[in-house]
């Protein structure tokens, strides 16, 4: 199974500079440090959802026929919907398992997008939906992965608080006051399918900025683009 490629984001934007400013305030110094290497064109990014490139073994032994758009309740609700918790672990994993899990035979690229949409904070000074376009395919790919019946599972094995962000908050806490965004790495593996049988299992691991104010849900504020231990 060929790897995955990485996606790069649209540019910096307006929302993007005040996600980095809210989290500045809120986050481990690595975290944020990862958050402007993404948005200037440095830094590692975290390991995305899989995506067949051109050329890549299940997209070449393709023989599926043109892609049809689907219909029924998968088509309108590809992704699942965001548990009710208020522990930032408890979410993190749940939502590291909705973004590696897909089935591009029932659902189209703008409908999983709007899916994964819904674990955003409704708070726009910290919600970063550049960063989550960035782990999901661009249309086209997308169709390509369903001219080839691809579908993947995700598994998730363990999510827990970065040193560096338990670091940063032990030395001054009132940085998690502010907005309540924890940083939670979340490890896993993800079992991709194509058609002819093929299959092929990835390891993925990802680091996510979680809101979890008190007396309220937990949501997603953005992804980084390193890994943190």
């Amino acid at each position: 199974m060929p790897k995955p490629q990485p996606f790069k984001p649209g540019g910096q934007s307006l929302m993007a500079r005040r996600v980095l400013v809210g989290l500045v305030a809120l986050v481990a110094v690595a975290l944020v440090a990862g958050l402007i290497a993404r948005y200037t064109g440095g830094g590692h990014r975290s390991q995305a959802a899989p995506a067949a490139t051109a050329g890549a073994s299940p997209i070449s032994g393709s023989t599926a026929g043109p892609s049809t758009e689907p219909t029924g309740a998968a088509a309108t609700k590809p992704v699942a919907p965001p548990p009710h918790t208020t522990d930032p672990i408890v979410f993190a994993k749940a939502f590291a398992q909705a973004l590696w899990t897909y089935d591009t035979r029932t659902a189209s690229q703008p409908q999983q997008l709007a899916g994964l949409h819904a674990w955003l904070t409704s708070e726009t000074t910290y919600a970063d939906p550049v960063a989550l376009a960035s782990q999901v395919p661009d249309p086209t790919l997308w169709d390509r992965m369903r001219d080839n019946g691809q579908f993947a599972s995700g598994k998730v094995n363990e999510a827990h608080l970065p040193t560096a962000f338990n670091q940063a908050v032990a030395a001054d806490p009132t940085k998690l006051t502010v907005a309540y965004v924890y940083a939670v790495t979340v490890t896993g593996s993800q079992s991709i399918t194509w058609t002819g049988g093929g299959r092929g299992d990835e390891q993925r691991a990802i680091t996510l900025a979680v809101q979890c104010r008190p007396g309220h849900d937990c949501a997603l504020a953005s992804i980084a683009p390193t890994v943190y231990p």
